[in-house]
This record gives C-alpha cells, structure tokens and sequence, in this order.
C-alpha cells in the first residue's frame, strides 16, 4: 500500500567526482544515521558553468534516503564533509511511496 506524506521521506541527492569520495559519504551518513540508504549511480555527465566557464565532467550521484525532519543535518553534514567547494545538495520529497520501507527509513535515521 502506498503512503501519502504522514513519514515524509526524503531523497538527497549530490555529486561527486570519485567513485571513493561517493562511497566515504555514503558510509558516514548510514554510520551516523542520517540517511537509512544510500545509492551510487555512476555514468553521470554533468555540463556546467563554474567561475566563468563551461565545464564538463564524469561524476557519480549519490542519493540518500531520509526523512524530512532530518533535512538540516544532512545538508549541513555533506557540504561539510564534501570535496567540493561548492556542492549541489538537492531534496525530494517523493509523493507516494510504500508505507513499510517509509517506516523502515523513518526507524533507520531517528
């Protein structure tokens, strides 16, 4: 059965250029419970604009499921943790998901 928002899950999402970098994070935020699973997506090709320049890059995503509540300290923890200077730390709250893996995550990260 799926579950409208009473857990409120959470899906963070960055980048990163090492595949041992995506693995750090993704072991840091399940060792302090922040995230209660994380994946690594490699093959990502990123184009952007960076101090005036158009750049272009092989990176690995890296999502991390969580709960709403625990929004702050999962930004916070991956900038401050994060190779880069300036990382996109972006969040998505999925509409509909299956009401036992939300109370899973929701028990995993509190």
């Amino acid at each position: 059965m799926a579950q409208e928002k009473s857990t409120e899950l959470l899906i963070v999402v960055t980048t990163f250029a090492l595949l041992e970098d995506a693995k750090k994070m993704a072991h840091l935020l399940i060792e302090r419970r922040l995230a209660a699973c994380v994946q690594i997506q490699e093959g990502v090709h990123s184009i952007y604009r960076w101090e005036g320049k158009i750049c272009e890059a092989n990176e690995m995503m890296l999502s991390a499921k969580t709960v709403v509540d625990r929004w702050g300290d999962v930004s916070n923890f991956i900038k401050s943790h994060h190779p880069y200077d300036l990382p996109d730390v972006i969040a998505y709250a999925p509409e509909k998901y299956e009401a036992q893996y939300g109370k899973w995550v929701e028990s995993e990260v509190k």
